[in-house]
């Protein structure tokens, strides 16, 4: 009875951190979404006074005290009870936390909330110089706040472990080289094909119809719009202020078809996860996903194993032609296939090809590892990108809009966050394939546009259990081992050995 007190008292201290920090979320939202531009200053102060309140609430000293005393008493729990698993995990956030001094935290959310402004603004008109400035300051604090917290064998293992916990930069670059050894010999191979027709999904497509044709795929496959919206940003993205408030974003391009589409599916993977989280969880830090590789490979598994895949299309393409006659009539549904699945060179990741996807994570791996080891400093990175990019991928991009400034998580001050979009491909295809075995009839009910069975599998193996589980804990659970590429290079080469008579 006493320990279920100090539970108590643990999770009405905690309470008021999680509403300040969805009420930051839901600020931060706005900014992307709906805030006018001449608001950003003020708003940057908003979110600082927000983060920094509850980080002070968050590292009290009565939070460390109700933690020592509890987490003894919850050791000869079920690990995977709701009170072993709120002390495991707020014990691991507090020990992070305490480190870092709650004027850093207000000085970064500030500086970042000036920066997304500056960003938007320097790839709108391709002025690198516009936000280097910006970039400067955050990876200035970035450092500060890797070298408070302390790390392994690098600074950058401080910062990968707040997206990816129990994964190291060198697992990481081990994992990334044997990868890149496969990918390339993929990629000449399939570069040595005739490529497949795709100009009819780069003519002018009404932004209207695609947004509502987008809106029935996402109810279709279970998105909740009770407890979600989607919006439009410039950036595509999801976020959660609750597994009741889920929001998603997706971005318009009026003469690209797939934009909008593969932005929907992929911000939906995430989206559905955060929804599918145990609502017993709500209101803790339990209620989260538990790490940006997982989550990741949710929605990755969305837009392409799943909206990538020709038994998807088999269902969606001829409502597809009835909404665009005109630009889809005449296109046979092979071809249209064939045109989403095109493996090219391509400049902008977030619609890169699944094949040369990861090639572009490698380049921001290495380039965000350099800046933070100093090797490289912010003024010659717009150089050191092109450099990479015409090294890895075969282009060069001419502008910085197409290079450098494409992404918005530097901005963030997410630096750490991109190797967790490979991991997130990998896991992908382990779950698939997982998936695969205990659901046979799998790819014909997505032919039929009937998604529940497979969702609810993913509820039951991945989403309820919120950060209960680590992304170790739910590969070991599900797949019986470890992050493994084998199962996605697998997938890869046969789906493009199909495509293009490899």
């Amino acid at each position: 009875m006493v320990m279920e007190k100090r539970l108590d008292a643990l999770l009405c201290h905690l309470r008021p951190v999680q509403d300040l920090r969805a009420a930051a979320e839901l600020l931060e939202w706005d900014q992307e979404t709906y805030m006018p531009d001449g608001a950003a200053d003020a708003r940057a102060r908003q979110v600082a006074t927000l983060r920094k309140t509850a980080h002070e609430l968050f590292t009290s000293d009565r939070v460390g005290t109700l933690l020592d005393v509890l987490a003894g008493e919850v050791s000869d729990l079920d690990p995977l009870s709701f009170a072993a698993s709120l002390v495991r995990i707020t014990q691991r956030d507090y020990a992070r936390a305490v480190n870092l001094p709650a004027a850093l935290i207000a000085e970064l959310a500030e500086t970042t909330g000036r920066a997304k402004n500056a960003w938007r603004e320097a790839r709108a008109t391709d002025q690198f110089d516009l936000f280097a400035p910006h970039l400067d300051k955050i990876l200035e604090l970035t450092i500060r706040k890797a070298e408070a917290l302390g790390h392994g064998k690098c600074l950058y293992d401080a910062l990968l472990d707040e997206f990816e916990p129990e994964m190291s930069t060198a697992e990481v670059a081990d994992v990334f080289g044997a990868l890149r050894e496969e990918l390339v010999p993929i990629v000449k191979s399939v570069a040595a094909c005739p490529a497949p027709e795709d100009a009819f999904l780069f003519q002018a497509y009404d932004t209207k119809m695609q947004w509502d044709y987008g809106m029935q795929v996402l109810r279709d496959i279970g998105y909740d719009f009770a407890r979600g919206r989607q919006d439009i940003s410039t950036h595509p993205f999801s976020t959660s202020f609750s597994i009741t408030d889920v929001r998603i974003t997706t971005r318009m391009d009026k003469r690209a078809l797939p934009t909008a589409f593969f932005s929907t599916l992929h911000e939906a993977g995430h989206a559905l996860y955060e929804q599918g989280i145990d609502l017993n969880l709500e209101g803790t830090l339990l209620a989260d996903g538990t790490s940006l590789g997982i989550h990741e490979s949710q929605s990755r598994l969305w837009e392409n194993q799943v909206g990538r895949s020709r038994p998807f299309w088999r269902h969606y393409y001829p409502t597809l032609q009835e909404c665009f006659p005109r630009q889809l009539g005449s296109v046979r549904l092979d071809t249209f296939y064939r045109g989403i699945n095109k493996v090219a060179p391509s400049l902008i990741r977030v619609e890169s090809d699944e094949v040369t996807y990861n090639l572009h994570i490698m380049v921001r791996f290495e380039l965000e590892q350099a800046l933070v080891d100093g090797t490289l400093s912010v003024v010659e990175l717009p150089e050191a990108w092109n450099d990479r990019m015409e090294e890895y991928i075969g282009i060069r991009p001419k502008t910085s809009a197409e290079g450098v400034l494409q992404d918005i998580h530097w901005s963030l001050g997410a630096i750490g966050y991109f190797p967790t979009y490979t991991l997130g491909n990998l896991i992908s295809a382990q779950l698939f394939e997982r998936a695969h075995g205990e659901l046979p009839g799998l790819m014909d009910a997505i032919g039929q546009g009937a998604f529940g069975e497979f969702l609810q599998w993913l509820r039951s193996n991945v989403h309820t259990h919120g950060r209960k589980l680590s992304a170790p804990d739910i590969l070991e659970r599900v797949t019986g081992g470890g992050l493994d590429a084998t199962p996605w290079l697998a997938y890869i080469r046969r789906k493009y050995r199909n495509l293009y008579d490899l």
